[in-house]
């Protein structure tokens, strides 16, 4: 909160609480919780209004009407959870529903108002709780999405570990893992699963179809070709998460991980399914021969 201003979005349909609101934020100048602390209120009256506000603006604290002209009840919590996921957001409730309250809480709400029994130091108290809240909410996240990411890599070392002896192309081709025998060609692969990672994010948070799945079956031919092993396609994936994350945002490093879950599984099994091609292939070249050479 720079220059000691809080900047406050208001969404709420009802006239009378926003002039309220209003009104109470107005006078706490003198309120000793405000400790200096001044509010600049945004007011909108429907969710779809202030999901174009959160886009071109930036809010210290939400309030929030449950039901609006667009959207009714704990669905609204959650949809603006959605949009939001760090900014502290405060449910108003016109009566004490402790069962509301509760649920509330679980679905991300930071705090609550009960506009009938509000005055202006309470209302300073739940914006300056609400956002240390949150603050707290966001370090565990963070905290849980570090140990996460590390066990992923780890778990993903160990599996490259795991491979490294049994590798099915390796019995049956001679063959070393791409890394070692091909860097440049193995750097190329690492290249093209980035940029298609960087598409897939996209494609899910925008709603936009960039034909990835095809793509990866291309990728996944590529390899076939290469002769490559899972432990290659593994390595690549490691390789690509940790390249990403170096510097994402731990929101944004999560996210890769994620997605790359999915990513990886449907680039092994257009792999395994090209193997599969390749081995039905030659079983019917060795029919054949044997057909022409009895």
């Amino acid at each position: 909160m720079p220059n000691d201003t809080c900047r406050v979005l208001l969404i709420e349909d009802k006239i009378e609480n926003v002039k309220l609101l209003q009104d109470l934020l107005s006078k706490s100048q003198y309120s000793s919780l405000a400790k200096g602390l001044t509010f600049l209120i945004t007011s909108t009256d429907t969710l779809k209004e202030s999901f174009g506000l959160l886009q071109d603006q930036q809010f210290d604290v939400i309030l929030l009407d449950l039901d609006l002209p667009d959207s009714q009840g704990l669905n609204t919590l959650i949809k603006l959870r959605e949009a939001v996921p760090n900014t502290p957001i405060i449910v108003e409730m016109d009566g004490q529903n402790e069962g509301a309250v509760v649920k509330s809480f679980q679905l991300g709400a930071d705090g609550y108002l009960q506009i009938k029994n509000l005055d202006s130091n309470l209302l300073v108290y739940e914006i300056r709780l609400g956002i240390e809240r949150q603050k707290y909410r966001s370090k565990i996240n963070q905290q849980q999405q570090e140990i996460s990411q590390a066990q992923e890599f780890a778990n993903l070392d160990s599996l490259i570990k795991s491979t490294g002896e049994t590798s099915v192309t390796a019995r049956l081709f001679g063959a070393y893992p791409l890394q070692e025998s091909l860097p440049d060609v193995f750097d190329e692969l690492v290249e093209t699963y980035g940029k298609l990672l960087e598409l897939a994010l996209e494609q899910r948070i925008y709603k936009v179809d960039y034909n990835i799945s095809e793509k990866l079956r291309n990728l996944g031919e590529k390899l076939g070709f290469l002769k490559a092993s899972p432990r290659d396609t593994i390595e690549i994936h490691t390789k690509v998460l940790k390249e990403k994350s170096k510097d994402a945002s731990i929101a944004k490093a999560q996210a890769y991980v994620v997605e790359g879950r999915l990513m990886i599984l449907e680039l092994m099994g257009y792999l395994a399914s090209f193997y599969r091609k390749y081995y039905i292939g030659l079983s019917n070249i060795n029919l054949a021969s044997r057909k022409d050479y009895p």
